[in-house]
């Protein structure tokens, strides 16, 4: 089976033991055996990124944000560290409150020491190498030194959001933006000459279609006045979005994104929808299987004009948000009260690429699940719509939120090559407000090669490095550009 599964360096499943033990996060982290090493630094990292879904501000991008120390550019808007500093016993004022900066900074570092195998204690430490040039390692007892080195650090004026973009190798990157958003920042990036990464912006219209929310007339009221046409049914709903969306794609729009708890198929006639929502703009709540088939007609619209615009559609499923309903009280959204969603119900997701591809319809599409048991779900049902000439027209995306460690990471890459084509994703995203988390394109290029070596040293693929170096670079960066014809 090779000669490093039988010198006990590789298991069958792609894993290399150790035979002495290795430095914390050196240059070969993650990278086991010599076919990794090679893949890696030769063809993975030199890449540029393409992040074609993160959540960074246009205006921070624009206005050049810069941050005062850590605290401001690690802890302020980021859940993931919100949940694990409350996990490790700190209290709400240090987390969200009005603790010092400083306080949080020493407490976030005394947290981390205990976050042994978690993505957050290997993210927090390649930023401190990449951006700051610290190689040690962030504890209680090193909190002041690591506070006045990056405080410095972020003096520098390659410190700022552009230069942080700028140093991360990122060419063009796809923000997320409402219907009724202006694109204000977006227009005025793209007429400096000074910034050469394209910052473009994503149709995200979860709001439209969320007839449940209390404040959903307001909402109306801020797309009428964004696209210039009165809501008054579902019609009229649909050509104030088709407004919106020309003038996205005039800004260089190229992928629009939903996220929804669960994809739902419930067909309703033309009528029944327009009744739906007649009742809303009245001031009823729908009823659990009217907004089924309110969202249903919603998507189905939706999606004929994405593929139409030749627009990616991306599908995020599988959350159940804010369940804590004392942290939405004082926090409002995203402040770390998420969770995963019971595996996925296949049939009315397939059911609805299938009314679209149906009729010819079906846009390049992006099926992202929270939950991670929903892996082959996922990868058989992408094989069913696959067609048109394109390479990999619907595609499992990356290993998202609660999944982006590595057992995740690895358990995505391994089902999509099982069974579906691995030579065809569009890799990694960064899905984040950090500016500072470009290192997680990093992590996965890493554990990709990681998996890659392991196979080759193991006897399961040829150690043809020149053709796995061209599958390497494809999926960090030229499978996302082609994809979305960036």
């Amino acid at each position: 089976r090779g000669r490093a599964w039988s010198e006990g360096l590789c298991t069958p499943w792609g894993k290399r033991r150790s035979e002495t033990m290795k430095p914390f996060m050196d240059e070969e982290f993650l990278l086991d055996t010599d076919a990794a090493r090679r893949l890696y630094h030769t063809y993975a990292e030199p890449m540029p990124i393409a992040d074609y879904h993160c959540h960074i501000d246009a205006r921070e991008i624009f206005e050049d944000r810069r941050f005062e120390n850590l605290t401001q550019a690690w802890l302020g808007g980021d859940h993931y560290k919100w949940r694990l500093m409350r996990a490790g016993g700190a209290p709400e004022e240090l987390v969200t409150g009005n603790g010092s900066d400083w306080e949080k900074f020493q407490k976030w570092a005394g947290v981390l020491e205990l976050a042994a195998g978690s993505p957050l204690y290997h993210w927090s430490h390649l930023e401190l190498r990449r951006y700051f040039g610290y190689g040690g390692v962030l504890n209680e007892r090193t909190a002041e030194e690591v506070w006045e080195l990056t405080r410095e650090k972020l003096k520098e004026p390659s410190m700022g959001a552009r230069g942080l973009i700028r140093q991360s190798g990122v060419k063009v990157l796809c923000t997320t933006d409402d219907p009724a958003d202006p694109l204000e920042w977006h227009r005025r990036l793209a007429e400096d000459p000074g910034f050469p990464v394209q910052v473009l912006p994503a149709w995200r219209p979860d709001r439209a279609m969320s007839l449940e929310r209390t404040d959903y007339p307001a909402y109306l009221e801020r797309l009428e006045a964004a696209s210039g046409r009165k809501i008054h049914d579902f019609s009229s709903l649909l050509d104030a979005l088709r407004v919106r969306m020309d003038f996205f794609a005039s800004m260089g729009c190229v992928t629009a994104d939903h996220g929804l708890p669960y994809v739902p198929y419930a067909e309703a006639s033309r009528k029944e929808v327009e009744t739906i929502f007649s009742w809303r703009l009245a001031g009823r709540m729908p009823e659990k299987r009217e907004l089924a088939a309110f969202r249903t007609a919603f998507l189905a619209v939706m999606g004929r004009e994405y593929h139409k615009r030749g627009w990616v559609m991306q599908l995020h499923f599988g959350v159940k948000r804010d369940n804590s309903s004392r942290l939405y009280a004082g926090l409002g959204p995203d402040a770390g009260a998420d969770c995963i969603l019971s595996p996925l119900r296949s049939g009315p997701l397939a059911d609805y690429l299938n009314a679209l591809d149906r009729t010819g319809e079906l846009p390049k599409t992006i099926l992202y699940s929270l939950n991670p048991a929903d892996n082959a779900v996922i990868g058989a049902l992408i094989g069913c719509f696959q067609g048109d000439g394109i390479l990999g027209k619907v595609q499992q995306g990356s290993a998202w939120w609660f999944n982006d460690h590595k057992d995740g990471m690895e358990a995505q890459l391994k089902s999509l090559a099982s069974l579906g084509l691995l030579g065809s994703f569009v890799g990694m995203l960064t899905d984040s407000r950090s500016l500072l988390s470009y290192p997680r394109h990093e992590y996965f290029r890493r554990i990709l090669c990681g998996i890659l070596g392991c196979w080759v040293e193991n006897g399961e693929y040829p150690r043809d490095m020149e053709t796995l170096g061209g599958l390497v670079q494809d999926i960090c960066c030229h499978n996302a550009k082609r994809y979305f014809n960036l």
